[in-house]
């Protein structure tokens, strides 16, 4: 009976309709998920309010400063922790219900976990630490699990160390060992938490190597690291500030913040919707917003002397508008419209909290006015 739940459950692909079993349609969704400890202090909200959604295949980074929620965010996802509200939802399985002997059974099928400091058990050999999933999940024959386990190891380069203990391992080489105990039972999902932490620069270079071409044989690694340039090698990052999650297109348009900054930018922008070819701003009308795109496009156009209507610039996700007529403190400079066929998705930030935030980061308001020139002098050559 258990088993035949744990089949139903386990599915990492959506039916024929494109979702899950409970109306996901995405591998991994996180919903309004809040978490929240006691301590002798009182409550402390580690995850306020937080949505998150990963699609098959993606190698997603998770950043922040230490005390931000990041691992805290990897913990729901895993079922090591439980979130005092909300849902977590992985392919068919609702993880947030599970028993404790449901979810260690569904994690051991699921999720690949890969921790940084290792996590090998010291008194198995490296092959023995190996075929420790599949013997907790009573999958393969014994003979089976080795010749599986020794495959492993010969892909990340350890086949020649594999009756060795872990302590007779280096640091890189105990690493991709645990990389090989988490592709133990093939599972969809790969999770590793700071795991180029403890390896030099080298060493840290050929696991992200293997990260990347293990998404490219159809697996999902979600992976927290501080280290920024780390995470310019995953598909996209997620950036974790004070609990909540920093939309990735705001961080692009505003790279010169800090995390707080963001975190208190994101509390601050309305998101807002406008239909293929709505007008969103008017050339001479008065500035009062900064806008940036998240989703789909807009069109920003001049009146052209001999009357014509021209197209200066096309702006996607992580590009903004709206900076020049603020900056100046007048009116539109330019007509804005959503793009034709997709339409827009943007967040808005009112022209008093603008103004406030270039007064917190002077590296921004010099990044913005530098924007502003060259699109100003763009804009005047066309005209021309």
């Amino acid at each position: 009976m258990f088993w035949r739940w744990l089949k139903q459950e386990n599915s990492s692909s959506p039916t024929t309709n494109g979702r899950y079993r409970h109306g996901n349609d995405h591998l991994i969704e996180l919903r309004q998920v809040i978490k929240t400890y006691q301590n002798a202090a009182g409550s402390f909200a580690a995850l306020k309010g937080v949505d998150l959604r990963v699609d098959r295949g993606e190698f997603v980074a998770v950043i922040g400063k230490s005390g931000s929620g990041k691992s805290t965010l990897i913990n729901m996802v895993t079922g090591i922790d439980r979130p005092s509200s909300g849902e977590v939802l992985v392919g068919d399985t609702a993880i947030h219900t599970l028993t404790e002997g449901q979810m260690a059974v569904w994690r051991g099928r699921t999720l690949g976990i890969i921790f940084q400091f290792f996590q090998l058990l010291p008194t198995l050999t490296v092959v023995e630490n190996v075929m420790l999933p599949m013997d907790f999940c009573d999958m393969w024959t014994p003979r089976e699990r080795h010749t599986r386990a020794m495959r492993l190891l010969e892909q990340v380069d350890l086949t020649d160390h594999a009756n060795k203990l872990p302590s007779a391992l280096s640091g890189g080489q105990q690493q991709r060992a645990a990389i090989a105990r988490a592709l133990a039972n093939d599972p969809p999902i790969l999770v590793a938490d700071e795991p180029t932490g403890n390896l030099d620069s080298k060493t840290a270079e050929s696991v992200v190597q293997l990260f990347e071409q293990l998404v490219q044989e159809g697996k999902t690694i979600m992976m927290v690291t501080h280290d920024t340039d780390l995470a310019r090698r995953a598909t996209r990052s997620v950036i974790v500030a004070d609990g909540e999650i920093i939309n990735q297109y705001v961080a692009q348009a505003l790279s010169k913040l800090s995390m707080d900054q963001l975190a208190k930018v994101m509390r601050q922008v309305k998101l807002r919707s406008y239909h293929p070819g709505e007008t969103i701003l008017t050339h001479g009308e008065q500035a009062d917003t900064f806008y940036i795109v998240t989703k789909g496009a807009v069109l920003i156009t001049l009146h052209h002397p001999d009357g014509q209507e021209i197209v200066v610039a096309r702006l996607t996700s992580g590009e903004y508008f709206g900076e020049a007529g603020l900056l100046q403190g007048g009116t539109r400079m330019a007509t804005v419209h959503a793009d034709p066929d997709l339409g827009v998705e943007v967040v808005l930030l009112h022209q008093d909290e603008f103004h406030t935030l270039l007064g917190e980061s002077e590296s921004t308001r010099q990044e913005l006015d530098r924007v502003m020139q060259q699109r100003l002098a763009a804009q005047a050559a066309m005209r021309d």
